[in-house]
């Protein structure tokens, strides 16, 4: 079953401007599928996977195997396991710059990816593939599915015991041999622990004392921890918006499982009615909504959560390129109500607009420049932030 993916124009863009394209993102998310996709409409194209020994081998002298391809898209696949070839790359596209040459894949961020920001700075534009989003499979016909079993293609494809299975192996595989081979020692049973811990905090304040004492380490091995799992696209920190608030702010970030189906799996919630009943329930679906708004981002945009010392709370700040801010709430309710705290915000920010994200099936409006915006309209939320 091919599926398309909303980012498959913005590669191709780049790859008409630009002689190297990265596209990153966790493992199993579908980028080899998208990049094969995207090579078709290319008359020559080369796939090289770095877990392959054959291909390995073929790189092993990769300036002279890759100047035979110079009129092909080489797409080369894992990128993160030999981050030495972006000073090849480099050589190359500086002795003959044309646009489209390579299509990296890589399952961890460019800071991990030892020197690929520095190597190729210039030459180089990124783009993350998420798990699946809403606009990309009938998210209207089963709406629970897509959340409870999350945006990993098998995961989400699969029926329900099958897919819960699927997540298991994929976090077993991630700590087990992902993370040694970007020479990360950390044990693999300590870092499970860790992920089930932030599970339970997720959509919450992160507490690093408390998650160090939980462990037994030091809040720098926390830290440290936590840049390993963002950098590899497993939880996500939304940090606090406190720039010209002459409030006292709360300045610590929030915490997510970014694919839901790993979060629910972390939790051992098997299906909705589990996850009803579940404390996490609201806070599931305040991640899930954030994760769809993070893959439907416009460029120079910027996410961030409000909350004061006093208590006033907004869960979603979009702050566009010209500063403008938009205020989201997150509600599982067909009736969802706002509180005191968040027309609080909206004075103190001044100038704002507000939007509640909500599973119901109608827009409208509970007050001047607040509107109700069902989930499934939710990509209207950035035109609908210009206009309201």
């Amino acid at each position: 079953m091919m599926i398309k993916r909303i980012i498959t124009n913005q590669v191709v863009t780049s790859l008409q401007n630009f002689p190297v394209v990265g596209l990153l993102g966790p493992r199993q998310v579908g980028k080899t599928t998208l990049a094969k996709s995207i090579a078709k409409d290319f008359q020559k194209s080369l796939y090289l996977d770095l877990e392959s020994p054959s291909d390995r081998e073929k790189l092993s002298d990769p300036e002279f195997y890759l100047q035979q391809h110079e009129d092909s898209l080489v797409i080369i696949d894992e990128i993160q396991r030999e981050p030495e070839l972006f000073l090849v790359l480099r050589s190359l596209v500086d002795k003959n710059r044309i646009s489209g040459r390579f299509l990296l894949l890589g399952s961890a961020s460019p800071d991990l990816i030892r020197h690929s920001s520095e190597s190729l700075a210039g030459r180089i534009v990124y783009h993350e593939l998420h798990p699946f989003l809403m606009q990309e499979v009938d998210f209207s016909s089963d709406d629970k599915k897509l959340w409870v079993q999350g945006g990993f293609p098998e995961s989400f494809l699969s029926e329900k015991d099958k897919s819960f299975q699927w997540r298991q192996a994929y976090l077993r595989t991630f700590l087990e041999r992902d993370l040694p081979q970007l020479d990360i020692k950390t044990p693999s049973r300590q870092l499970y622990r860790f992920l089930v811990m932030i599970a339970h905090s997720h959509g919450q304040i992160l507490n690093m004392s408390k998650l160090a004492s939980a462990l037994d380490v030091s809040v720098p091995t926390v830290k440290r921890y936590l840049d390993i799992l963002e950098e590899t696209y497993i939880i996500r920190r939304i940090h606090p918006y406190f720039y010209n608030v002459k409030k006292r702010m709360i300045k610590s970030p929030k915490v997510y499982i970014r694919d839901s189906g790993l979060l629910h799996y972390l939790l051992n919630i098997h299906n909705f009615e589990s996850l009803y009943s579940h404390p996490v329930f609201g806070n599931s679906w305040e991640g899930f909504v954030l994760e769809q708004i993070m893959g439907m981002l416009p460029v120079n945009y910027e996410i961030y959560y409000y909350r004061t010392v006093a208590g006033a709370e907004v869960d979603v700040l979009i702050v566009d390129a010209d500063q403008n801010i938009s205020l989201v709430e997150i509600k599982h309710s067909l009736s969802p109500k706002l509180s005191k705290g968040f027309f609080t915000t909206m004075q103190d920010l001044g100038n704002t607009k507000g939007f509640v994200i909500y599973p119901g099936s109608e827009k409208y409006y509970i007050k001047d420049n607040v509107q109700a915006l069902p989930v499934e309209n939710l990509h209207q939320l950035f035109v609908a932030s210009k206009k309201i």
